[in-house]
């Protein structure tokens, strides 16, 4: 009998991110050698999970009230947010951006100022970063942006685009 072992969370997402990719369930199957039943499954719980609605600023109340009503079972509020945390889902604050120092936000507007009058050709050669102090090293190659893409955000980062759904959100320091 063949030895069963669970698939973690980052393995599952490149099956996730492949299976979107277009690749078949038996490619997918081959180069990562697991079975295309258990490929199958994953992606048919993926399916489900991605269609059913649900109301992602449901609190733990609202929670325990529809369970309470579907099941006719009480359940604390403080119990399903137990629950809940235990699965990785906790509240937040919803923040649009990171507040600036009124240092950056002089820099920032004089930065502007200075390129509000550039074309989209001119734009079109501009690349932010963060001054990083991480390095993109690459043997005896160019590495443009296109490369970088296709190498490496594609195989890497790509992939768990689905999965994480559509607040996902890639900061990179080398793009």
């Amino acid at each position: 009998m063949a030895q069963r072992k669970h698939l973690d969370d980052f393995l599952r997402g490149r099956i996730i991110g492949r299976l979107e990719c277009g690749r078949t369930q038996l490619e997918v199957s081959e180069e990562l050698g697991i079975t295309q039943s258990v490929i199958c499954r994953l992606w048919q719980r993926f399916q489900d999970d991605v269609t059913a609605k649900r109301n992602k600023r449901s609190t733990a109340s609202d929670l325990s009230r529809q369970l309470s009503s579907a099941t006719c079972t009480t359940v604390s509020r403080q119990t399903a947010y137990k629950r809940l945390g235990h699965i990785g889902l906790y509240a937040r604050r919803p923040v649009r951006c990171v507040p600036l120092t009124a240092t950056y936000s002089r820099l920032r507007l004089i930065w502007s100022r200075e390129h509000a009058l550039l074309t989209p050709q001119q734009w079109s050669c501009v690349m932010f970063s963060d001054k990083s102090r991480t390095d993109l090293h690459v043997q005896s190659v160019t590495m443009t942006g296109h490369i970088y893409r296709d190498v490496i955000l594609e195989q890497h980062v790509r992939l768990f685009r689905f999965v994480m759904g559509a607040e996902f959100l890639f900061m990179d320091d080398n793009a």
